[in-house]
Formats: structure tokens, C-alpha cells, sequence
């Protein structure tokens, strides 16, 4: 039993320095020349960020690990020797708040603050607006936490006579469970037998707790749509790939026109940031801002189609494979995301959403997979958890180039500036509390007697206030909702070429 604990213990460090790496990785390929050996401190926080975002989702199927453990143990204090989880939990997910809620927007204040200042006075400036921040976030968490935060758990008395102890257990079944001719107390306890026992919930609890409801909103919407334009999306850039090379004549066509749309940009660029040195910053400028990061972004997709269609150099026969076999992957991926897509939904259905559950469902496939290899069903849980995740930030990107009131910070392979990464850093970090909750709930047969249930599961529901959502399947059924929305736009427009957008208009 130690031997196993101790391997554990191996194999989360390995897998920790492992996402360290990657995320190393993730930031050096991903950044903007201009980050280029500058804004280290954005770039700290933002690989803290993700790797702990990471962590916390393979957090879960160690939690399981951790629970095996101790399982077979012949003695009591067994389970003593394992991981602390709820500890680690509880650890983990307080650093992401205050990654989320304070480290997070000081380095965005920051990074973002006029150039023109000393760093002394962007220092300044950007721990003013995180003090403010922190002082409203702790006074609401207070004082909801003084008037609220408290469990309200719902128990039964039962109690029952003694009887003689069977000699042979064949007189059970399904329709006599009990001992004797009556029936057991707990099937004829009468409802005036229920009280609830209120406790004090503890302040880090109560703090995740707020921090999964925020979060929960969030992954509701852009996970419901995520989880259909992920593998929508694929099957549908497949579908509008490029069919054949065109000539020279219409690539210069083509290249001129988004030649004389990049000067128009560069020129409204232009005078929004003399506009902005002037001072004159006001609702039609930001508005103006978001427009011309849109148009910035759609150029540069038509960029990247037109060289796709036109590819050039020696190798441009070799460059044309590469583009038709890349497509040919998206549709792969996207075919196998629709049947993982089509198992969440169903599985949340049939199990989540339905009063006494159909079935078990995944909770079931993921213990065959066990019966099979010991981390078969463990590698499939994590598995389905981070393709939520990849949803999340799937439907943030979708609704991102739609809605005029969400901010773009697209990540892009050589072009993500800081902003952006910390913004993305930030989303995930947030969702990922909502994600693991879900999956805890959405799991709770596989995952069950973990510490993840127990903070998630009775505490996070028991809530006093926050447990009607739980109870009545809020974020699920909004899940679904978004997630049918999604899949009915996609029949209806999704699989259309995009057409141009409208003009942006200067400030005065």
C-alpha cells in the first residue's frame, strides 16, 4: 500500500514538471515578436496560470487514483497514508481565484497601461484598479459569507427494533431486503422524519463555491456552444476548403483588394491612436477599436485562404498536399468530436437531467475501461473533462467574432501578445473550477467517495441560496439549451462562406 502511494506521489510530480514544459512551450511559440524578451512578468502569470488550469483538471482522475489507494486496505488507518486531496483541492483552487481576481487583471493593467508613462505611475495605476477590485470583491464575499454562507443538509431519523440475526442470507431479495417480515424503516419513514441541520460552511469552501457559480454562467454559455461549433466547425472548414489551385491572375486580383483593405486599417489605426494621444477616448472610439480588431482578424483570414488557394515557392505542389491532408484532418477530428459531443449530451441527459437516471451511462464505460487496464477508464475520464475545457474556449472564440460586446483576444501561433494570453489564461482558470464541478457531478458514480464529491457534490449543493441551481439543473439544462441553439444555426447558416463584413466608421 505504501509502494502505491509513493508511486502516486512520483507520477503527479512527473506529470507536474511535464505541464510546466508545456507551457513553456505554449508561450515561447505562441508570443508576439514584439513580447519577445520583455513582459516577464505577464509571461510568469501566464504560465502559472495554465498550469495550474491543467493541474486542477488532471486533479480529478488522480482524486480517483488517490481513492483506489486505500480501497482494499485491511486496515483503518489505510486512507490516512494517501494524498491529501481536499487539502490540495481546496489549495488549488484558492490560488486560481486569486490568480483570476487579482494577479490577472494587475498584470492586464499593466501591460495595457499607456506606453508613454513611467513604470513607475503603471505600477501605480494598475494597483490602484486591483485594490479597488479586491476591496468590492472581499466586501461582497464577507458579507454574503456573514449572512449566508452557511450548509443546509436534509437528513432522516430512522430507527428500527432488534431482531434475531438470519442463520442463512438466501431469504434475501430485491422485494425483501430487510430482516423480518417488515419491510426496512428508511422505505416506511414517514416525511415528518426529514429536518435539516444547518452548519457553517468554511470560508475557503464558501469562496470556491462563488467562484464555480461565476464560473458556471460562463461555461454554460460558451461551453453549450462550444460543445457543438468545435466539431462543427471542423466539419464545416472542411466542407468550405479550398477546392483547386487558382490561376496568377485572380491571386493578384485577390491580393490587391485585401492590399487596399490592410491601408485602409493601417489608416484608421492611425488616427484612433492620435485620437487616443489626444485624449478624446470616448464610447463611438472603443467601439471603433473592437470594430477594427475584427476586420484586422478577418483580413488575416483572408489572408491565409488566399495563400492556401495560391501557394508559392518550390515546394508549392508539396505545400498543396500538406493543405488538402490538413483538412482531411479536421474532418477526422471533427467526426470523432461529434461523437464525443453527442455522448455529453446524452450522457447529461439521460443521467443529469432525467429523475430517477436512465443509466449510469460514461460512469459505466469508464469502469469497464478499468476492468480492461487500470488507467484505461482514468486516461478516458480526463479525457472527456478537457474536451469540455477545449469547448469552452471554442464557444468563447465563436461568440468573441459575433458579439460587439465581447472583447477579441484570439491566440495565434507567433502573433498572441500578452493581453491576450493573460485574457484567455484568466477564462480558462475560471471555467476550469465549473468544468471539474461538472464533470464531479456529471461523474459522480465513478468519482465517488472522493474529495472532489465531497467539496463539489454535498457542500458546493447544500449551499444555502446557491443549492436551487443545483437542484433544479440550471447550468445543465442552460447547457443544453446553448448547445441545441448552436447546432441549429450551424444546420441553417454555419455551413455558408462568410461574407464581408460592414464598413467601421472614424470619430470625428
Amino acid at each position: 500500500m505504501g509502494d502505491f502511494n509513493l508511486a502516486l506521489v512520483i507520477v503527479a510530480a512527473v506529470v507536474c514538471v511535464a505541464v510546466l514544459l508545456i507551457n513553456l512551450y505554449l508561450l515561447v511559440n505562441y508570443q508576439h515578436p514584439d513580447d519577445v524578451n520583455q513582459a516577464y512578468f505577464p509571461k510568469i502569470v501566464v504560465v502559472l496560470g495554465l498550469s495550474i488550469a491543467v493541474i486542477s483538471i488532471l486533479m480529478l482522475p488522480a482524486d480517483v487514483a488517490n481513492r483506489h489507494a486505500c480501497r482494499h486496505a485491511i486496515y483503518n488507518g489505510a486512507c490516512s497514508l494517501t494524498l491529501p486531496m481536499k487539502t490540495l483541492w481546496l489549495a488549488v483552487y484558492i490560488a486560481d481565484a486569486v490568480l483570476v481576481f487579482l494577479v490577472i487583471p494587475f498584470a492586464m493593467f499593466y501591460y495595457e497601461g499607456d506606453q508613454d508613462k513611467s513604470v513607475g505611475k503603471r505600477l501605480k495605476s494598475a494597483l490602484l484598479w486591483v485594490i479597488a477590485s479586491a476591496v468590492i470583491c472581499g466586501l461582497v464575499l464577507g458579507i454574503l459569507y456573514g449572512l449566508v454562507g452557511k450548509v443546509d443538509i436534509t437528513v432522516r431519523h430512522l430507527s428500527s427494533s432488534t431482531t434475531k440475526f438470519p442463520s442463512s442470507f438466501s431469504e434475501f431479495s430485491s422485494s425483501r431486503p430487510c430482516i423480518g417480515s417488515n419491510q426496512c424503516s428508511a422505505f416506511k419513514a414517514s416525511a415528518s422524519s426529514e429536518t435539516t441541520w444547518t452548519m457553517r460552511a468554511t470560508f475557503p469552501e464558501y469562496v470556491v463555491a462563488l467562484t464555480t457559480i461565476v464560473g458556471s454562467v460562463l461555461f454554460s454559455i460558451f461551453g453549450g456552444v462550444g460543445v457543438a461549433c468545435l466539431p462543427l466547425g471542423l466539419i464545416a472548414s472542411f466542407i468550405r476548403r479550398p477546392k483547386a489551385v487558382i490561376t496568377r491572375s485572380q491571386y493578384i486580383k485577390e491580393a490587391t483588394e485585401l492590399g487596399k483593405k490592410a491601408k485602409e486599417l493601417k489608416k484608421a489605426a492611425d488616427a484612433l491612436h492620435q485620437e487616443e494621444r489626444s485624449g478624446s477616448k470616448g464610447r463611438k472610439w472603443r467601439k471603433n477599436v473592437k470594430a477594427i480588431e475584427k476586420e484586422l482578424l478577418l483580413l488575416e483570414d483572408d489572408v491565409k485562404a488566399l495563400e492556401e488557394m495560391y501557394p508559392q515557392g518550390e515546394k508549392a505542389e508539396t505545400t498543396w498536399a500538406l493543405t488538402v491532408l490538413g483538412y482531411l484532418g479536421k474532418l477526422i477530428l471533427g467526426i470523432i468530436g461529434v461523437i464525443v459531443s453527442v455522448a455529453w449530451v446524452v450522457h447529461i441527459v439521460i443521467y443529469l437531467l432525467i429523475r430517477p437516471p436512465l443509466s449510469s451511462f460514461l460512469n459505466e464505460v469508464f469502469i469497464k475501461l478499468d476492468d480492461v487496464w487500470g488507467l484505461l477508464g482514468t486516461v478516458a475520464f480526463a479525457f472527456f473533462c478537457f474536451y469540455l475545457l477545449l469547448a469552452v474556449i471554442a464557444g468563447e472564440m465563436m461568440l468573441g467574432l459575433r458579439l460587439v460586446f465581447i472583447t477579441i483576444h484570439p491566440m495565434k501561433w507567433g502573433g498572441t501578445l500578452m493581453n491576450s494570453f493573460l485574457f484567455n489564461v484568466g477564462l480558462i482558470l475560471l471555467c476550469s473550477i465549473s468544468v471539474i464541478q461538472f464533470c464531479a457531478t456529471a461523474f459522480a458514480y465513478y468519482a465517488q467517495a472522493t474529495a472532489a464529491v465531497e467539496i463539489f457534490g454535498h457542500t458546493l449543493q447544500s449551499l444555502r441560496g446557491i443549492k436551487y441551481l443545483y437542484k433544479y439543473n440550471v447550468f445543465q439544462i442552460a447547457f443544453i439549451a446553448f448547445a441545441a441553439l448552436t447546432f441549429f444555426y450551424y444546420v441553417l447558416f454555419g455551413w455558408r462562406r462568410r461574407r464581408p463584413t460592414g464598413r467601421f466608421q472614424l470619430t470625428n
